[in-house]
């Protein structure tokens, strides 16, 4: 996304911090934009507010991916994976069970 993109999320984030999905979005703008650290606390502060929202943990946990941490997204796509199944989103969960066992969770 281009940095007027993320500049527009900045603006709602700051106007409105506890607006979770402003921050989602401020999250994707700067993930995308090639800014997955910048983008690593705020998918994280997404998770913590929901515990059943699927989407900020599998960008979350491909975010630490990115970032060469595999060892921490693991529980976190992990958890996406169980939310996925549970949620009966089937993309998504054969997206993750292959990305996990690539990285060697089977």
């Amino acid at each position: 996304m281009s940095a007027a993109r993320i500049q527009q999320f900045q603006k709602l984030v700051d106007q409105q911090p506890g607006n979770d999905l402003f921050r989602f979005s401020f999250a994707q703008a700067l993930d995308t934009g090639g800014h997955a650290l910048q983008a690593v606390p705020h998918y994280e502060r997404c998770v913590a507010a929901r515990a059943d929202w699927m989407m900020p943990r599998i960008l979350l946990g491909k975010a630490l991916l990115k970032l060469g941490q595999t060892d921490q997204a693991k529980p976190i796509l992990g958890n996406a994976l169980q939310l996925a199944l549970d949620q009966d989103h089937e993309d998504p969960a054969a997206e993750l069970s292959a990305l996990l066992q690539s990285l060697g969770r089977a």
